[in-house]
């Protein structure tokens, strides 16, 4: 397994992957943990001041440990503890919260079109207008991951997502000094 080091923004985690992989394939995959981990740091920041006033209340106690859950796994420290992060874990702490959120709605005084409200804010990668970079140089789409970093499989690299920036228009042609 290649374990690869993702950086975008203030985010970073693990992901493992193999040589034989595609860059297609792996855009894919951490760009949608990028998003969850997202997903699941913005849910638990916009809800803290709800959950907090209502610690104590047996209702909304499996709400509070799913949040708790969800944001030590999707943690940056899972780096430190070199954890990869993996897709399906996240999804399903992702829809952990959502189950529990339509069960607690209420009691927190909100209603149950809240949770969506607060993701419209949230600002996602987009697989398809994201830059792959490892050592300075873009991952080409379609080809492997071999094709970069050779086929050793206990490799570890460094990833940088950062949005597609489009090469600038020719200025030839324009004016004529």
């Amino acid at each position: 397994m290649v374990r690869v080091h993702v950086k975008y923004g203030v985010g970073e985690f693990l992901y493992d992957t193999e040589t034989t992989s595609t860059v297609d394939e792996i855009a894919k995959d951490i760009t949608e943990i990028a998003n969850l981990q997202s997903k699941i740091q913005y849910l638990a920041l916009k809800f803290e001041p709800y959950l907090s006033k209502l610690q104590g209340d047996p209702k909304v106690m499996r709400l509070i440990r799913a949040f708790s859950e969800a944001t030590s796994y999707a943690s940056k420290d899972q780096v430190m503890h070199n954890k990869p992060l993996s897709v399906y874990v996240l999804r399903d702490h992702t829809r952990s919260i959502e189950k529990e959120f339509l069960v607690t709605y209420s009691v927190m005084g909100l209603s149950s079109s809240d949770l969506q409200q607060f993701l419209s804010d949230l600002q996602l990668l987009e697989e398809n207008t994201l830059q792959l970079l490892w050592a300075g140089k873009e991952l080409t789409r379609g080809k492997k991951l071999c094709d970069f970093i050779g086929r050793n499989e206990k490799t570890k690299i460094l990833i940088k997502l950062q949005p597609h920036v489009p090469p600038p228009a020719s200025l030839s042609g324009g004016e004529n000094s």
